[in-house]
């Protein structure tokens, strides 16, 4: 018996969202969609391949960036309806070139930027 990605929850949009976390230090990077089709994909090629909405369009993690995701766990939580890939992460996870999405915290009211955008290798 395999895992078939058409018994996960998916939303009305057939998508279901899906937390990049860093398999060796457990830092959440970012949050992205995936439809049955890119949690099949992710599956077979252990590149980690999302639907971007606004494309309409699958999304390869690091395919133009070079930034990306190789799949080292693939896990659902308990009511199936949200993804967790703890992934081996190649430079910045995030668009605007930080580590991680996650880089705004609101601390005593205010919003505050934890973390600057990482340095280019060149």
């Amino acid at each position: 018996m395999g895992f078939d990605p058409a018994t996960l929850n998916y939303d009305a949009r057939g998508l279901i969202p899906a937390i990049a976390q860093d398999a060796t230090s457990g830092e959440v990077l970012m949050m992205a969609w995936m439809n049955a089709e890119a949690v099949a994909r992710t599956l077979e090629t252990g590149r980690v391949t999302y639907w971007s909405r606004s494309r309409q369009a699958f999304w390869i993690k690091g395919e133009t960036s070079g930034h990306v995701q190789e799949l080292v766990d693939f896990r659902l939580d308990c009511d199936r309806d949200c993804l967790l890939v703890r992934v081996k992460q190649v430079g910045p996870a995030c668009h605007t070139n930080r580590r991680s999405c996650f880089y705004t915290a609101v601390r005593a009211g205010d919003e505050i930027e934890i973390m600057a955008p990482m340095q280019s290798a060149d």
